[in-house]
C-alpha cells in the first residue's frame, strides 16, 4: 500500500533569465498555425550549471536568504544541443539504462481539476501507485512525499523549470527515507530504494515548454554537481549539471494527458559494483522549441515525487 507523507513545499529552481522564445521571424510557416505541434529531432538551447568562481560549495535558498547572502552562489550558461524526438520509439528506453521511461496510454484519471492538494492525494495518488507497481520491475512499496503543479502563467506559483538539473542526489535520497519513513528507514535502506517522479501534462498535447531528459547512460559522474538546497529548518541536495558533448538529450513530442513519463532521480542499485543500472539519475529541464508557433498554449503539468522500495 502506498504511504503519503505530508506534502512539503517543493524546492523551486530559479528560472533561467536567458530562457526566451526564439526570434519571431523564423519558421513563418509553422508559426502561422497556432495549433502546430513541433515534432522530430532538432537543436535547442539548454541552460547549464556554472560552478561558483571561488570554488565554494554551490547552494541556493528555497526561501528568502539570510541578510547579506545571495539567493544562490552559482551561475548558468546556454548551450545549443541536438535533441531526439522519441515519439514512436518509446519502448527502446528503460529505467535501468536511461533512467526514464514512457507509459501509456492509461485510463482517464479520477482527478479532473488538479487544483486541490487533498483531492489530488485522494484521487490521483492511488493511480500513480498502481502505475509504478506495474511498471517499475521489482517494486513492492510506494511512498509519496510531494507533488508540484506547473503552469505557464506569470502569476502561477510554479512555472516550467528551464535549467538542467536532477531533483535528488545519493545523499538527499537517503535523507528522504529517514524523513518520510523514519521508523523503518534502517531496514529499508538495506534493500533497493529509488526516487521516481511521475510527470504528465494536464492540458496536452504539449505544444510549448516541453520537457527534455538526458539518458542516464550518457551522463558522466563528473557532470553531476551536488547543490545544497537550504530550507529554513534543514538542508537537502539537488544536482546541477555541467555540459558534456556526449550527453544524449530526448523529448516526447506532443505528449498527451494519457501518457506518463517516469523520471528516475536516484536508484541505489546504481551504486553497487557491477550493477547493470547505468547511473540511475536523469537530468531534465523544460526548453523552448524554436518551432513553437505564436499563440501556442502554455504547458500545464503535474509531477508526483515518490520513494519506491524493493525488491
Amino acid at each position: 500500500m502506498a504511504t503519503a507523507a505530508p506534502i512539503q513545499s517543493t524546492p523551486a529552481h530559479n528560472l533561467s533569465p536567458s530562457a526566451r522564445a526564439e526570434s519571431s521571424h523564423q519558421f513563418h510557416a509553422t508559426q502561422a498555425d497556432s495549433t502546430f505541434i513541433p515534432r522530430g529531432d532538432t537543436t535547442v538551447t539548454l541552460n547549464y550549471f556554472r560552478p561558483p568562481e571561488d570554488g565554494s560549495v554551490p547552494f541556493n535558498y528555497v526561501e528568502a536568504p539570510p541578510k547579506g547572502q545571495p539567493a544562490r552562489n552559482f551561475a548558468d550558461f546556454d548551450v545549443q544541443v541536438p535533441i531526439k524526438d522519441i515519439r514512436g520509439d518509446e519502448s527502446s528506453y528503460t529505467l535501468d539504462k536511461d533512467a526514464f521511461a514512457v507509459v501509456g496510454p492509461v485510463a482517464p484519471s479520477a482527478e479532473k481539476d488538479f487544483v486541490d492538494d487533498e483531492s489530488i492525494k485522494q484521487n490521483y495518488y492511488p493511480e500513480v501507485e498502481k502505475l509504478l507497481l506495474e511498471h517499475v520491475p521489482g517494486s513492492t512499496r510506494v511512498v509519496f512525499f510531494d507533488h508540484t503543479i506547473r503552469r505557464s502563467s506569470p502569476n502561477a506559483p510554479r512555472t516550467p523549470v528551464t535549467r538542467v538539473h536532477i531533483d535528488q542526489t545519493a545523499a538527499s535520497a537517503k535523507k528522504r527515507v529517514f524523513q518520510h519513513v523514519p521508523e523503518e528507514a534502517e531496514k529499508l535502506l538495506q534493500g533497493r530504494y529509488r526516487i521516481i517522479n511521475v510527470w504528465r501534462p494536464l492540458n496536452g498535447p504539449v505544444q510549448s515548454s516541453p520537457l527534455a531528459f538526458a539518458s542516464s547512460a550518457s551522463i558522466k559522474d563528473n557532470d553531476v554537481v551536488p547543490v545544497e538546497h537550504r530550507y529554513p529548518d534543514r538542508t537537502g541536495e539537488t544536482a546541477g549539471i555541467k555540459y558534456n558533448a556526449e550527453q544524449k538529450w530526448h523529448y516526447l513530442s506532443g505528449m498527451k494527458n494519457d501518457e506518463r513519463l517516469l523520471l528516475e532521480c536516484f536508484d541505489s542499485e546504481a551504486l553497487k559494483e557491477g550493477s547493470k543500472v547505468q547511473g540511475g539519475r536523469v537530468p531534465h529541464t523544460a526548453f523552448k522549441d524554436p518551432r513553437t508557433p505564436e499563440g501556442a498554449v502554455g504547458r500545464e503539468s503535474i509531477e508526483v515525487r515518490t520513494l519506491i522500495f524493493g525488491p
